[in-house]
């Protein structure tokens, strides 16, 4: 088995007396696609949210690449991860409603200090290979679901990320849509080696997974335990 890119031992996390994770656990490792399914509430996108930076755990562990702590790191050091290491994908795509589909897509790229030109360039290359590059110089309001969420998916993976995370991807598309959209994002993923931590409540959609885990009541049911994970697992 290779060295998780991504580990999470532990975790705690609670929003005032919700206690939205128990101790979970759970490792990702390059170049997968993994499935967290859960019933509503099960803590499945507070995992997400923690493994991805967007939120630091209570207590608990999240490891990254050569062990860097980003259960530690402050907001800025997480924040430029999610620039460059990191691809994030929610339930309605979080789209600027004010860019062109392009500009959208370019504007990872931009923050990265790549040039407008290339960016650009590069850009219009993404939403080429999710299929709507017609839609380039659309804004979202102007696009259908599924068009919005292959622009965020081309987002997402405009800077090569070594990781995708996707809350939920095709929960707001009809079951055509969200077959396409899932259709692009693993074949980008194989094709880049990206590793990518899927939420789904939709049996079809883990389906496209290599590997699939539970998520009931904070805990992550189908993750073999982690030996030292702290006082957090229980």
């Amino acid at each position: 088995m290779t060295t998780p890119l991504i580990e999470a031992r532990g975790l705690v996390k609670r929003y005032g007396t919700t206690e939205a994770l128990r101790g979970a656990s759970l490792r990702l490792h390059p170049g997968e696609i993994l499935a967290v399914s859960g019933p509503s509430g099960s803590g499945k996108s507070t995992l997400l949210h923690c493994m991805s930076g967007i939120v630091r755990p209570d207590s608990g562990e999240v490891r990254y690449a050569d062990g860097e702590r980003l259960d530690q790191a402050g907001e800025a050091r997480r924040s430029a991860l999610r620039r460059t290491d990191f691809g994030v994908v929610f339930q309605f795509g979080g789209l600027v409603g004010e860019l062109t589909a392009l500009d959208n897509v370019a504007l990872p790229l931009l923050l990265a200090g790549t040039s407008r030109t290339a960016a650009h360039d590069s850009a219009g290359a993404w939403l080429e290979r999710f299929g709507v590059r017609g839609q380039a110089a659309l804004r979202p309001a102007e696009m259908s679901g599924g068009q919005v969420q292959r622009v965020a998916l081309a987002r997402a993976m405009a800077t090569e990320p070594k990781a995708v995370f996707a809350d939920e991807p095709t929960g707001a598309l009809d079951s055509l849509a969200g077959e396409h959209v899932m259709t692009a994002l693993t074949r980008a993923a194989r094709d880049t080696g990206t590793a990518v931590l899927l939420v789904t409540h939709d049996a079809r959609v883990s389906a496209y997974a290599d590997r699939e885990v539970t998520v009931r009541d904070g805990i992550v049911e189908d993750e073999p335990a982690v030996v030292g994970a702290g006082e957090a697992t229980r």
